[in-house]
């Protein structure tokens, strides 16, 4: 009887201990996702103030966002349901970052944030996630070359389509040196993310269909009220 007596009283001891420890190693990691979790959109926030400059806008993008519908994932080549970031000023919108995949990189998948205005000229292009060649194709990073800023100003037509290549593929983008595969790979992927957002550009921004249904950007200037430009919205 004793025996048993004690036997129990050090099964509850255990039980109790396996719970505190449970809930302590939960507790745990509970705290390390959340602090995980805020690193990264730390991260994110920063990647999105080298697209899209704090000047230009004065909203928190990571809190302004459209939702790419999940049957629309595919053509930016993404995985999983991901945000549009929306840059505004004043309320009026500035710019999008889309999240988009080019997914023949010389070692996979790259990952990209392409900023891209109103008007459909692109703001910047960051790099975020890829596992090209340290020397060679990782010169897609804003720290180790500035050939990814040569995005910037351009839009669908400009230059024209066409051109989208780099100069080896008898475009206007320059290769890497020993590297041709992966700024390609960049190159076509960015241009596919212009397509995107020429083609849902008003889902993004509906403040920009008037109801006509044209589509008219607000430009303002430093000498003129705004003056509007229309948009071919056709396919």
């Amino acid at each position: 009887m004793l025996l048993r007596e004690a036997i129990t009283r050090n099964s509850l001891k255990l039980g109790v201990f396996a719970m505190i420890t449970a809930g302590i190693i939960a507790g745990t990691n509970l705290g390390t996702k959340e602090r995980i979790a805020q690193q990264e959109k730390i991260a994110k926030g920063k990647a999105l103030l080298q697209i899209v400059r704090r000047r230009d806008h004065d909203n928190e993008m990571l809190d302004d966002i459209w939702q790419i519908p999940e049957h629309e994932l595919s053509q930016l080549n993404l995985k999983e349901a991901t945000p549009v970031y929306i840059a505004r000023n004043e309320g009026k919108p500035v710019a999008a970052v889309i999240t988009s995949v080019a997914p023949d990189g010389y070692a996979g998948r790259i990952q990209l944030i392409v900023g891209i205005d109103v008007t459909g000229k692109i703001t910047g292009v960051r790099a975020v996630k890829h596992q090209e060649t340290p020397g060679l194709g990782d010169r897609i990073n804003r720290s180790k070359s500035n050939w990814i800023d040569g995005f910037i100003g351009k839009s669908i037509n400009d230059p024209a389509p066409e051109l989208w290549k780099v100069k080896k593929d008898k475009g206007v983008f320059d290769q890497f040196t020993g590297a041709t595969i992966t700024p390609r790979a960049v190159v076509k992927q960015v241009y596919n993310t212009l397509q995107y957002f020429e083609k849902h550009k008003t889902d993004i921004f509906p403040s920009l269909k008037n109801k006509s249904g044209e589509t008219t950007v607000n430009i303002p200037t430093s000498t003129s009220a705004p003056h509007k430009i229309k948009v071919n919205d056709d396919e």
